[in-house]
């Protein structure tokens, strides 16, 4: 029970010397005094017993009371530089028009190397891009007693999806079910739940969701929930169901860079990042079975997973890429002058521009900078607009870091900027 209000606590060192004694545990300090006071109370606490300095720590933006549902047992926050890239003009199925891309990372030379990249874009006249596919997943798992049961669970979801949607969507007034897909196992059985979260990345309101429905599927099958994920989402791990099913958005984006912009800018040659990115992302990657066909997606994606509030361990599954080059002939018979034709598709990006951390002060001045804060105009519009732009800034970091192994200018890059 929290204390009265006038009975809070104001000092941060009598509240640590009251968790040291134990008469509060660390998580009740909200109970006893402002969320302000209790982060402080934290770092004056963990100071005191690690000898840290954590003054910056203590310095955020945000009010302590808006993050309850972002984080626990606040201390305090963790500053990660901010650079922008760009401008570039996309077009796509919602991002139209021209954009700056934030990006927080503490990698040097990556703002450098995705901007490089974007300039390329840019003097190409812009990339296109995207969104071919979207929905979220959540597969739980259930126990049966045999295949045959197995197989009647199976079948009585197949004849009863429209059941599951009313339950599934009775919890939430955005999502929608799309799809109930099932995988059996021995006496396990999945059922791979897959929903249209709109604007919002989705996972919690799938998980809610799913549950509803999972109780549905209790109640008229012999099947026993045992898990409501059972790993067949995939969410947080690298899985091959990822990478040919999709989870959030499925997304491409590509361009066709000059000839002449190649070599005289680039100081390359199509034919080289051709074959730099085969021998490399293609064959390098099947070689070493990777579930990823690039050279560094995941430096984009969690540089603007960061900077615009997403669900940071889900790199996992947004570098999920596939990074396609060749050379397009330009049809005038000289097989010498072809272009460089470069793509980037991005299985499963699980992004929202709604919910998260999407809302927190500097993550929501990010997403104003894309103009893609909030819900969009039709409902999803905004989170597309936002894989769109994501999957061109992948293919900018793509395109300059090929072109600068293929004209070994990568080790002198980076010695350059002192990194």
């Amino acid at each position: 029970m929290a204390a009265p209000e006038d009975a809070r606590m104001t000092d941060p060192a009598d509240l640590a010397r009251r968790v040291r004694e134990g008469d509060i545990r660390l998580y009740e300090l909200e109970e006893h005094a402002d969320p302000e006071t209790a982060a402080a109370a934290r770092r004056h606490l963990v100071e005191s017993e690690t000898d840290a300095d954590l003054d910056t720590v203590g310095d955020y933006a945000f009010a302590a009371e808006d993050v309850d549902a972002n984080v626990e047992n606040l201390l305090g926050a963790a500053q990660v530089p901010m650079g922008v890239a760009g401008p570039v003009t996309v077009g796509g199925s919602a991002a139209d028009g021209q954009y700056y891309l934030p990006l927080a990372t503490t990698e040097g030379a990556l703002v450098a190397s995705v901007n490089r990249g974007l300039s390329a874009i840019r003097a190409a006249g812009g990339a296109t891009a995207r969104v071919t596919d979207s929905g979220m997943a959540r597969a739980p798992v259930f126990r049966v007693r045999d295949v045959a049961e197995a197989q009647a669970v199976v079948e009585w979801v197949r004849e009863h999806t429209a059941d599951l949607r009313a339950a599934a969507e009775s919890t939430t007034s955005h999502g929608e079910l799309l799809a109930v897909d099932p995988y059996v196992v021995g006496d396990s059985v999945f059922l791979r739940f897959v929903y249209d979260t709109k604007d919002a990345m989705g996972m919690n309101m799938a998980t809610i969701a799913t549950g509803e429905a999972a109780e549905v599927v209790e109640r008229e099958t012999p099947a026993d929930l045992v898990a409501l994920s059972g790993n067949l989402c995939t969410d947080k791990k690298p899985a091959a169901i990822n990478a040919v099913e999709g989870r959030g958005r499925t997304v491409s984006a590509d361009v066709v860079l000059p000839r002449e912009y190649v070599e005289e800018t680039l100081k390359t040659t199509p034919e080289a990042m051709v074959e730099g990115n085969t021998r490399k992302n293609l064959v390098g990657s099947a070689k070493a079975a990777s579930l990823g066909f690039n050279a560094h997606a995941a430096n984009t994606v969690a540089a603007v997973f960061l900077a615009t509030g997403q669900d940071a361990a889900q790199v996992v599954e947004g570098a999920n890429a596939i990074t396609t080059m060749e050379v397009r002939e330009r049809g005038d018979g000289d097989d010498t002058d072809g272009d460089l034709y470069a793509s980037v598709s991005l299985a499963s990006l699980e992004v929202g521009t709604v919910g998260g951390g999407t809302g927190l002060p500097t993550q929501s001045a990010a997403l104003d900078v894309l103009g893609l804060g909030g819900g969009g105009d039709p409902p999803g519009a905004n989170a597309d607009a936002l894989a769109e732009v994501i999957a061109v800034g992948a293919l900018a970091g793509e395109l300059s870091l090929v072109a600068a192994f293929t004209s070994r200018h990568l080790a002198s890059a980076h010695a350059e900027l002192g990194r």
